[in-house]
């Protein structure tokens, strides 16, 4: 069985494949400074990054899904993790190499030449990304946009070359709303549903309003951008945490994917293993 890890900002997901699909996905909340049985301060001998507590945490996280899906620890023969959380990483790595007796695939530069894709600025870009961009290419092997509903609201294009032309990056909805939240004194945090009318009539309605019918013109007219730049051939495609957040886009795209980002580590880690990295 293949384990990938898809640590963002806010959630970590893993994914369990096997028999060509994903078995298992179990999400937990990206929370560095939860407190644990351990004290933040003690730290494992020989690696300085890591912390017991977090260590710890997932530990007990994965080893209760795995007994709860009945899949002994020896089933998992193979770890990919995608992280854009740098202080998560060791953490991860170490956690995962102690648990199933071998070193997990970490994705970053080092790997990105057995990849089909020439990615843009591979010491600056998100693992995230590249894992939509691959996936996106070995799936349709035409021009790409993926819109990833996430913490941040990502827009990666990919060529039918396997080219990364480009990148927009927005706050994603949920962030713009506790944005506002947290930096105003009468603006509650509300919850993201689609309002009747952009003419709001309460506080949380004009937020709605604001944010939810404002994220679909924002979306739709950089798609339309994109599009416009390379000629009209391009297909858009969903995936994200938040991707059903905004049903009146769902048109816009040709397919909504919501494992695509865990597709494109799953493909990450066929390709390794081919290339014996």
């Amino acid at each position: 069985m293949f384990l990938a890890v898809d640590a963002g900002n806010s959630d970590t997901v893993f994914g369990l494949y096997n028999q060509e699909k994903w078995q298992h996905i179990w999400r937990t909340r990206t929370l560095l400074e939860e407190p644990m049985a351990f004290h933040l301060t003690d730290q494992l001998p020989g690696d300085p990054d890591v912390m017991p507590a977090d260590r710890d945490r997932y530990e007990r996280l994965l080893r209760l899904w795995l007994l709860e899906a009945n899949i002994p620890l020896s089933a998992v023969t193979s770890v990919v993790i995608s992280s854009v959380v740098p202080e998560l990483t060791p953490t991860l790595r170490t956690t995962l190499a102690r648990l199933f007796g071998f070193e997990p695939v970490v994705v970053g530069p080092a790997i990105y030449p057995a990849l089909p894709l020439q990615i843009l600025r591979p010491y600056a870009i998100g693992t995230d990304l590249v894992a939509n961009a691959l996936a996106a290419y070995v799936r349709y092997k035409q021009n790409c946009v993926v819109v990833d509903f996430g913490t941040a609201l990502t827009f990666t294009t990919v060529s039918g070359e396997g080219q990364m032309l480009g990148i927009a990056i927005a706050p994603g909805l949920k962030t713009a709303v506790r944005s506002l939240f947290a930096n105003t004194a009468q603006l509650p945090e509300v919850p993201l549903v689609m309002p009747e009318s952009a003419l709001g009539t309460s506080t949380a309605h004009a937020i709605q309003a604001g944010v939810v019918l404002g994220y679909e013109g924002l979306v739709r007219s950089l798609i339309q951008r994109i599009r416009q730049e390379l000629k009209g051939d391009c297909l858009a495609i969903a995936t994200g945490g938040m991707v059903t957040a905004i049903p009146s886009l769902h048109a816009e795209f040709t397919d909504i994917i919501p494992t695509l980002t865990l597709d494109g580590i799953q493909e990450i880690g066929q390709r390794v293993r081919t290339h014996g990295l």
